[in-house]
């Protein structure tokens, strides 16, 4: 047997590593960018900052301490310096796949922070592995600015997981559209016709208000949004909003009514005594059409005044005499308060105050010939009188 020098010795009692193969060292020297590693090799192996982590501005003195034991995968057995190139990022990255496969197959969900958006969705990192959510996953809903996410966690189930072709899909919306299937479901199970609930202003529209109820939209129409009327539900209604509301229906594929027209406001409840017909009322002109007039006599109650009602002579139409916002006095001479219609008069007001007028001439003219006739007996007496007394003189 031939002799080994010691430097052959030496070689020979360390063992032989791979490219590929996974060692084991203790941490000898720690920089900001790098780690030395004794791995009980002929060459100490070195770990930098980009094969630890993907933060490329990661201070590595503040995460390793000399001392510390790390796994590595060997990327080159000699860097040409005499260094074995290790990467620390490689082993979590295999270990952190293996979880993620496991949650694709267990169909798990995952939180993971948005690192940036990109062209066409956002790149979230979840345990150190990096996976795309399509814009159109992101939300249930179109998002215009998918900047809002960065920084944040969110949820996700990963639907595709390919790491060979570095393709990891996960999907938000799917969980988003779950939880409010079964918000719905739960506040349908609560609610009936006729609840009252409060809830809160989502988006306003020129025919009306969705309203969110804790599980559900409902639309509050712009004819329920109150026993008046209202010109407009942007003017009445924000975003943000909280309101009352009651449950006016619910159909069979869950769409929710809501009203503001609550039974012990309806002011036609008191309509009957109030607007009888024989009564004189005020009211303002709300709207004018060809045929007469929409006279607002409160909120939720408003009367017709016809065009042949409007005056005695004939009016072609009511806009000839009247505008919106003119306050007028007529008399009410139907009401049918099931119906709520009820018809008013100026025409029937001023006959009658003609009529007031002509008893009162005539009563002031009755006054008049009892009055006349009683000075003439007085005068007619006071004659006889002196005759009288001029005639016992004479005597």
């Amino acid at each position: 047997m031939s002799e080994m020098s010691f430097e052959d010795m030496l070689n020979e009692s360390f063992k032989t590593i791979r490219t590929g193969e996974i060692v084991k060292g203790v941490v000898i020297d720690v920089k900001p960018e790098s780690i030395i590693l004794n791995i009980g090799y002929k060459s100490d192996g070195i770990i930098s900052r980009n094969d630890y982590s993907a933060d490329s501005s990661l201070d590595l003195t503040t995460v390793v301490n000399v001392g510390d034991e790390l796994e590595a995968k060997v990327r080159k057995v000699n860097d040409g310096e005499g260094l074995v190139v290790l990467s620390h990022r490689d082993i979590l990255t295999e270990k952190n796949n293996q979880r993620v496969q496991e949650a694709f197959d267990n169909k798990e969900i995952l939180t993971g922070k948005v690192d940036k958006a990109v062209n066409g969705g956002l790149s979230v990192i979840y345990e150190g592995v990096r996976l795309f959510v399509p814009a159109s996953l992101v939300s249930d809903t179109f998002e215009r600015d998918l900047n809002k996410y960065v920084g944040q966690d969110i949820e996700f189930v990963i639907t595709e997981f390919n790491p060979q072709k570095h393709r990891i899909i996960g999907d938000r919306k799917q969980l988003i559209m779950e939880r409010k299937a079964a918000a719905k479901k739960a506040l349908l199970e609560s609610i009936s016709e006729g609840d009252v609930i409060d809830g809160t202003v989502k988006n306003v529209t020129d025919f009306g208000a969705f309203i969110d109820l804790g599980g559900a939209d409902g639309l509050l129409h712009i004819s329920e949004m109150g026993w008046g009327r209202t010109e407009s539900p942007k003017k009445a209604f924000k975003p943000g909003d909280t309101v009352r509301v009651m449950i006016k229906s619910i159909s069979e594929d869950g769409k929710i009514a809501l009203t503001r027209k609550f039974p012990d406001e309806n002011p036609w409840v008191l309509a009957l005594t109030k607007y009888k017909a024989g009564n004189v009322v005020e009211g303002k002109v709300a709207r004018l059409a060809d045929f007469g007039a929409f006279i607002n006599l409160e909120p939720g109650i408003d009367a017709l005044l016809h065009v042949s009602q409007i005056a005695n002579e004939r009016i072609e139409k009511p806009s000839d005499v009247l505008k919106v916002g003119d306050v007028i006095k007529a008399k009410v001479t139907d009401l049918d308060a099931e119906a709520k219609k009820i018809s008013l008069s100026i025409k029937a007001l001023i006959n009658d105050e003609k009529k007031k007028e002509a008893v009162k001439e005539e009563n002031a003219e009755v006054a008049d010939f009892y009055t006349d006739s009683v000075e003439d007996e007085a005068e007619e007496a006071e004659a006889v009188e002196t005759a009288e007394t001029a005639e016992q003189t004479e005597e």
